[in-house]
């Protein structure tokens, strides 16, 4: 039985991801800062799929508990076959010179620190093995800055760099790396943007149809599910309705 590791498996494409592995068989290892919606998610894998759930509290912006948790794994949970970083934020949509500070230093911390953070803690296994597969959530603002993206458009871009770095350095170990980028996805991705503002983030969503989680869950596994020799390396996502970063059809 295979195992993946889920970052940020409380809500959106994480738990949709962790969702989808586990429905195919697959142990769990999830993370994320809430602790009742990890106990929530353990509870459903466990019961509805019949596989093991290990469930880790932490936020991926604190060094000192990523290292702590994952360079400590039990053995039985240290054969990782697949580690998806998936914990990420946009925070604020406002002008470079409009923009907070504090809103900058959490997506820096979240989408660049901590998903070298989590990597590192994890590559050892992989590298002790011979084998395994890092697949990193990017997003199609990695590919194209638009307009009051500032900052989040660097810190995805910085994932897009990342990953081709991971893909080059990690060749020797037989690591394969993907890269996904999706583009417009209904999650709670725009609720965190506009800090709760319902109205705003339902806004960004009318008038076509849009990604969802399960999309995005079903290429992940999609791609960590080809043979060895195959490695998807890149891959961006978006809906019918949408060409790039700055252009969508809305009907």
């Amino acid at each position: 039985m295979k195992t993946i590791l889920v970052t940020g498996a409380t809500s959106g494409f994480g738990k949709a991801i962790a969702t989808t592995f586990a429905s195919n068989g697959w142990n769990c290892i999830i993370t994320g800062r809430r602790k009742e919606r990890l106990q929530e998610l353990t509870e459903t894998l466990t019961r509805t799929y019949d596989v093991k759930v290990l469930a880790l509290c932490f936020d991926v912006q604190n060094r000192e508990d990523v290292i702590e948790q994952l360079q400590a794994l039990p053995e039985e949970w240290q054969q990782i076959d697949v580690l998806v970083n998936n914990a990420g934020l946009a925070l604020g949509r406002d002008s470079f010179d409009n923009a907070s500070l504090d809103d900058w230093d959490i997506m820096i911390d979240t989408n660049v620190k901590g998903l070298l953070y989590v990597s590192k803690a994890i590559v050892p296994y992989m590298i002790e093995r011979k084998a395994g597969h890092i697949i990193n959530i990017g997003s199609i603002a990695g590919k194209e800055v638009y307009p009051n993206g500032n900052v989040y458009c660097a810190t995805k871009h910085a994932v897009d760099a990342i990953s081709k770095a991971q893909r080059i350095d990690l060749l020797p170990h037989r690591i394969k790396v993907t890269a996904i980028h999706p583009g417009a996805a209904d999650t709670e991705f725009s609720v965190v943007r506009f800090k709760g503002n319902q109205e705003q983030a339902d806004n960004v969503y009318t008038g076509y149809q849009q990604l969802v989680a399960q999309d995005i869950a079903a290429i992940t596994y999609y791609c960590a599910t080809l043979p060895p020799h195959v490695c998807i390396n890149d891959l961006v996502v978006t809906p019918t309705a949408q060409a790039n970063s700055l252009t969508l059809h809305k009907e």
